[in-house]
């Protein structure tokens, strides 16, 4: 696994570039929901972050996200019902934060055009 950098816009590609690969992608939950956080760019909005890699996810289960757990989803769920979903309420994607929490904020839109196309032909791999 390729630990994840202060290049975010890296960190975003691998993101793109796993989940197409292994068709899932991960994101915390605990009892009482998902995680979701205050953005950092853009006043009264929120991030919900996701990562490619269950190890990326479980890093964060620490602190105050101790009671979290990673859990896997379906990459066509992903994009046809909680991208969609998130847009409607206005909640931006965090693709692949590092240790540091850091990310990029993109929105659920532009996400599902970078994978949607890619879902029409199957995944191969090399």
């Amino acid at each position: 696994m390729i630990k994840l950098t202060a290049d975010l816009n890296a960190n975003y590609q691998r993101f793109i570039e796993n989940i197409l690969e292994s068709g899932q992608v991960w994101g915390l939950q605990s009892e009482e929901g998902w995680v979701v956080v205050d953005s950092t760019e853009f006043e009264e909005s929120e991030v919900m972050p996701f990562w490619s890699e269950e190890e990326y996810a479980k890093a964060h289960c620490v602190g105050e996200w101790e009671e979290f757990k990673p859990v896997a989803m379906d990459l066509g769920e992903f994009v046809e019902e909680w991208l969609v979903g998130m847009a409607e309420d206005g909640i931006l994607v965090g693709p692949n934060w590092n240790d540091d929490l850091e990310g990029l904020e993109v929105e659920p839109d532009e996400v599902a055009e970078q994978l949607s196309g890619s879902l029409a032909e199957p995944v191969t791999q090399h």
